[in-house]
């Protein structure tokens, strides 16, 4: 193994396809070939042996010995202020850049080295890890025992530094346990929060990671092995699509089994520096105070065997965990009302001795509950806190089933456990818009809790709600209504965005659903809001909080016995501007602005694709139609959506009435000019989940209702509409719901090939063909 070119060839063949080492084993082979050859070619380069003041040493992955494929080498070469260094790091440099071995390298004497560490964190935190390669030992011990010996010495006074870069690699990372696509490396809980740990301990401020916190540095170094081998590139974002093949090289299930094993250990982690970073703090002396100088923490009453010491909640002196099984929830609700941390030994403290609730609660540890689901945002690091010590898992055992759950669908941001305390803190602002503010914090909490089983959620969590009612002491009637709450959370929601609210039968229909109950309704309409702004940052737009409120307004309207608003018809101008059109047979275009959307009124002689081609039109504006209603008036095609633009503002009507003339004339290529489009907006979707169609039937109008669930895509409107129309259906109203990535759309058809199994089976290959 002379040259690079052989290195880089004994490389691949470690991560060929036919390799045989995975994980662990794998990044002991890449690290043990890296250094053989690096010994032997800086032999060859000069870099000499003991006593030649000169030595090649690692730092970063192959210091660890965690090298990973596809890494870059650091390494640095160190030397004692000799002649002819230079010419050595060409003989040693060159031959890596001239094979393509990504290389981190740099020339410094001891003294060099240190001074840059003591101005760059990332060169400090570094040479912690420095291990000698080659060349003259006592060179590389000198510098690794120095810079190790003025991290410990100085590493008090870069705490916040050291605090605030990890703060911005957060900010831009995200968080490792709860990211549809994690950034495995830099993300919160990811693997530069392990090496965190390290350096603090190092600075002997906190004492070394756990057992735990090391199995779970290694399933995140498995899974990052895993995903470079998989890439071929330095890839440390661990996307949907090689999730599966990830997953098999570990011997895990499918990616959903990955991502849960990566969020578990992300938490680990994460929780890990939460508590070494108090500890840490706690362990500096505040300025203008020495050693002799501190001042012990005060104590100070929060609740009942409860205190604020320092800057963290603990218990009480005269506290008796063992006799107060109230207890648990007081320390609890007391740090999240105050968004304070619980400390560490408290937390030890409770999880060996705080007894078991018995059935049903205490009305003190009700309370308690209740008090922390109300506090809002400081419930989530709580929450977190006692899940990680195992006492949230005692107090709902349910919880089992959804901790570390990801997602199905890319539209939600969080993991299952998380995205409930995400909801409940949403809840915690809506309390004052409900009669019962605690039957809503809890079925926030509760009403996904279903998921993960296997089996329709609503329905099983709808049983669990009820053994959690039970179990903590709520009365008959509050289980049921709890009950009801879990098991039609997504009622509201999904009609709204895919019915036609203004249809009696569909507000006869959620009204009977709910067994005419005006409490359940104003309780569904509050955990409609927050569980969509829990999902993420496009499931609770302005157009459909007015879809869901008419809805309420509808059913609020139904259950006190007052009629239903009559369907609004066609105003002034559009009849005159339908009269217009019939006249003048071209067509025309009304944009009114509102303040959650527009509406655009698409006036046409009344003629098949109408639908499409106005769809189509939109698009090309980069408009996102929520909703079309199509009527008719004077012999002219009345249709009406109601749409935002995805950004910018509104285009001109003018030039959106010149397009659809064209569009409808034949002479405007839509198909190609939104082909176009979408390749400049990043193409088509990546390996998209396969679209799926749903039938149903509207009652009051004899329409079949086709619902499609496909993936989010420039244009689908106009496809889907335009595979309608070649089909021979009608078309009477669409609704269309986009939450991230993911569209559902629905369409009420008429016809009388509408109703015939035959005919909609062929309608409906029609429309999958047309969303893939």
């Amino acid at each position: 193994m002379g040259t690079a070119d052989d290195l880089v060839r004994a490389r691949d063949r470690l991560l060929g396809p036919d390799r045989r080492l995975t994980g662990e084993a794998l990044r002991l082979a890449l690290s043990d070939l890296h250094e053989f050859w690096l010994a032997a070619h800086a032999a060859r380069a000069g870099v000499g042996g003991p006593g030649g003041g000169l030595a090649l040493v690692a730092v970063g992955g192959l210091a660890r010995r965690e090298l990973v494929p596809c890494s870059d080498l650091d390494l640095v070469l160190v030397h004692d202020g000799r002649r002819g260094v230079d010419e050595v790091a060409a003989r040693l440099w060159y031959p890596l850049w001239d094979a393509g071995v990504g290389l981190d390298h740099s020339v410094r004497t001891v003294g060099e080295a240190l001074r840059v560490a003591a101005d760059d964190l990332r060169t400090a935190l570094g040479l912690l890890d420095l291990r000698h390669l080659a060349g003259d030992p006592e060179v590389g011990a000198r510098l690794a025992a120095t810079a190790r010996q003025a991290w410990r010495a100085g590493a008090r006074t870069r705490l916040d530094e050291l605090v605030e870069s990890a703060r911005l690699r957060w900010a831009r990372g995200g968080e490792v346990a709860h990211r549809a696509e994690p950034d495995l490396q830099h993300g919160r809980g990811g693997l530069r929060d392990a090496a965190l740990l390290d350096a603090l301990a190092a600075a002997q401020l906190v004492d070394r990671a756990s057992a735990e916190v090391a199995r779970a540095r290694r399933t995140l170094l498995d899974v990052r092995t895993e995903l470079r081998r998989v890439a071929r590139r330095p890839r440390d974002v661990l996307r949907a699509q090689d999730g599966d093949e990830v997953a098999s090289a570990l011997g895990l299930a499918d990616r959903f089994e990955l991502a849960r094993a990566v969020s578990s250990a992300a938490r680990t982690i994460g929780y890990a520096v939460d508590v070494a970073l108090r500890a840490a703090r706690a362990a500096v002396p505040k300025r203008g105070l020495g050693v002799f100088g501190r001042r012990v923490p005060a104590r100070r009453p929060l609740d009942e065997g409860v205190v604020l010491h320092g800057s963290e909640v603990a218990l009480a002196r005269d506290a008796e965990p063992g006799r107060d099984p109230a207890l648990l929830l007081r320390v609890a609700a007391a740090a999240a009302r105050g968004g304070h941390p619980i400390a560490a030994g408290t937390l030890s403290r409770l999880a060996g001795s705080a007894p078991e609730l018995r059935r049903p609660w205490p009305p003190g540890a009700r309370d308690g509950l209740l008090a922390l689901l109300g506090s809002g945002g400081g419930l989530v690091d709580v929450v977190e806190a006692l899940d990680r010590t195992g006492l949230w898992g005692r107090l709902f055992p349910e919880w089992g089933a959804v901790r570390d759950l990801p997602p199905r669908d890319a539209a939600h941001t969080w993991t299952v456990d998380r995205h409930l305390v995400e909801t409940t803190a949403h809840a915690a602002r809506l309390v004052t818009r409900v009669s019962r503010p605690d039957l809503l914090l809890l079925g926030a909490l509760l009403h996904d809790i279903g998921k993960g089983r296997r089996q329709d959620h609503s329905e099983v969590g709808a049983a669990l709600a009820a053994q959690v009612a039970e179990r903590v002491g709520l009365w008959p009637e509050d289980v049921r209504a709890l009950t009801g709450l879990v098991r039609h959370h997504l009622l509201l929601p999904h009609t709204a965005t895919r019915r036609d609210v203004a249809d009696e039968a569909t507000v006869r229909r959620v009204v009977d659903a709910l067994g005419g109950d005006p409490v359940l309704l104003e309780l569904l309409h509050a955990l409609a809001e927050a569980d969509a702004l829990a999902t993420g940052p496009s499931a609770w737009t302005g157009w459909k909080a007015s879809l869901v409120g008419e809805l309420v307004a509808r059913c609020r309207a139904a259950m006190a016995g007052d009629p239903l608003p009559a369907p609004e018809p066609l105003d002034r101008r559009r009849r005159e501007l339908a009269a217009a059109v019939s006249a003048a047979g071209r067509p025309d275009v009304l944009v009114d602005a509102h303040d959650h959307a527009a509406t655009v009124t698409v006036v046409a002689p009344d003629r098949p694709g109408l639908l499409s081609r106005a769809a189509g039109v939109l698009a090309l504006h980069s408009l996102e139609v929520h909703a079309a209603v199509l009527r008719s008036h004077g012999g002219a095609a009345v249709d009406v959506f109601t749409v935002s633009p995805r950004f910018g503002a509104l285009p001109d009507a003018r030039l959106l009435r010149e397009r659809l003339c064209r569009a409808i004339d034949g002479a405007l290529p839509l198909a190609d000019l939104l082909a176009a489009r979408e390749r400049d907006y990043g193409g088509p979707p990546v390996d998209p989940p396969p679209p799926n169609v749903l039938w149903f039937d509207d009652e009051s109008t004899g329409a079949a209702v086709l619902e499609l669930r496909a993936a989010d895509r420039i244009g689908l409107l106009h496809r889907v509409a335009d595979a309608l129309e070649r089909s021979g259906v009608d078309v009477v109203w669409a609704r269309v719901s986009t939450v991230g990535s993911t569209v559902v759309d629905s369409f009420a058809i008429t016809g009388a090939t509408a109703l015939d199994g035959r005919a909609r089976a062929a309608v409906e290959r029609a429309v999958l063909a047309a969303a893939r």
